[in-house]
Order: C-alpha cells, then sequence, then structure tokens
C-alpha cells in the first residue's frame, strides 16, 4: 500500500499525459506522506513495520536499553517489507501502463520506481540520505516517548504512534530534505520498485542505475541506526525514557 500509493503519485506527476502531469514535488511530498498514513494503517497487527530503517532503528534502541528483542520477527518484518515493496512497484505500473508506453524519458520511468540524485556526488547523497533517515527516525522514537512509549497491545513500531503524525513528518522531511536525492529513507521502498523496474517489461525503460542503488540502501540503514543508538541518551529524560 505504501509503495503502491508513493510511486502512484509519482507517475501521475511525472509520466505524461497524467491528469495530475506537472504537479510539482510538493504533490508528491503529500503523496508519499498520505501513501505512508495508509501503509501504517492496514498494517498495523505487525506494528506497522513497513521501513527497515526504522526496524533496525527501533532494534537499535531496544539494545542501548537493554530491552529484550524478538529476533525471530527481524527477517520476517524484512522479507514482509521488501516483497511489499516490490509488488506495490508492479501494482502501480500495471496502474499506469498506457502511460509509460508513452513516455519517451527512460529516467521519468525509472524515477517513478525509485530515487536519484539532482547532482550525482556519491559521499554527498549518502550523507543526505543518513540525515534524512536520522530525522525520520529520531522523531518515530521521540512520538514514542511522548506516547508512553506505545500501546503494549500493539507490538512496537509506527503503528503505535498513530498513523497521521508519522505521515506529517515523512511530508516535512520531503519538502525540507528531499531535494537532493528525492528521500528514499527507506531501503525497501527504493531497492524493491528498482527490482520490479529491471525485471518488468517496460517498454523503452533504459538503465535500472545500479551503481546508486546501495546509496538508498545504505543511508537509510546507517542514518536508522545511529537514530537509535543515541536517541536513549539524547532524549533522556524526558518522561523517564531513560529507565
Amino acid at each position: 500500500m505504501l509503495v503502491l500509493l508513493g510511486c502512484g503519485v509519482v507517475a501521475n506527476v511525472v509520466l505524461k499525459g497524467t491528469k495530475g502531469f506537472g504537479g510539482g514535488f510538493l504533490m508528491i511530498n503529500f503523496g508519499w506522506g498520505l501513501a505512508v498514513f495508509a501503509g501504517v494503517i492496514v498494517s498495523i497487527y505487525s506494528g506497522a513495520h513497513i521501513n527497515p530503517a526504522v526496524t533496525l532503528g527501533l532494534l537499535a534502541q531496544d539494545l542501548v536499553k537493554g530491552n529484550e528483542y524478538d529476533w525471530a520477527l527481524l527477517p520476517m518484518y524484512l522479507a514482509g517489507q521488501f516483497l511489499g515493496a516490490f509488488l506495490g512497484a508492479v501494482l502501480c505500473w500495471l496502474a499506469y501502463k498506457q502511460h509509460f508506453d508513452v513516455e519517451e524519458d527512460p529516467g521519468a520511468k525509472l524515477g517513478t520506481f525509485s530515487t536519484g540524485p539532482a547532482l550525482r556526488s556519491t559521499g554527498w547523497n549518502l550523507i543526505t540520505e543518513i540525515i534524512g533517515t536520522f530525522v525520520l527516525v529520531f522523531v518515530v522514537i521521540a512520538f514514542g516517548v511522548q506516547n508512553g512509549d506505545a500501546d503494549a497491545s500493539v507490538p512496537a513500531g509506527l503503528a503505535s504512534l498513530g498513523a497521521l503524525p508519522v505521515a506529517l513528518l515523512v511530508v516535512g522531511i520531503g519538502a525540507s530534505l528531499g531535494g537532493p536525492t528525492g528521500y528514499a529513507i527507506n531501503p525497501a521502498r527504493d531497492l524493491g520498485p528498482r527490482i520490479a523496474h529491471a525485471v518488468l517489461p517496460i517498454r523503452g525503460k533504459g538503465s535500472s542505475d545500479w551503481g546508486y542503488s546501495w546509496i538508498p540502501v545504505v543511508g537509510p540503514v546507517v542514518g536508522g541506526v545511529l537514530a537509535g543508538l543515541l536517541a536513549p541518551t539524547m532524549i533522556a529524560g524526558v518522561a523517564g525514557f531513560a529507565a
């Protein structure tokens, strides 16, 4: 649901002949925010683990705080995230199949599926993704503190915070930090659709840009884990978080 609606808003803005063509980057920001809202709502029973960076950030936080962690959940979460992202991208392609066929720009087609830099620079693009994801996970953890570390009946994750705050956070990150790289801030959101782009029979699709593909995976993982490691110290004292 996250990737279907998220990639869908990009397709609506960048593919030739759509009703939303030329809607601009802010429309994409709001579309992705609402995609996160929908993704959180429908995945509540997993704690809304729809982003590996958030999952790994919360794991890092638990390790720092000495909390027990059910390690059996980790491969299940990661598999579900990447598989769901791939399937969402396939459904987006089906919804916009005719527009993919008439679009002549391979970059627009790839941009519907995955992110890419405005100015290509390995180091700086990586830093941008680290910072953006750090903000995401750090604020998510702060939400959890404000909410008393969540309802015990719901697994720790985005669902325990409520869908709307997380959606607004994603809109804010996109509007403020999304310009340099397109703000993947989610390894599954980028890699799953990139694989779909590579395997789908898209007319004139061009390269899947595998040379860049590691940045929106590694950057978000690093940013998420850093946020999880630092939050227990940096937010210490707020609502007894250190305890």
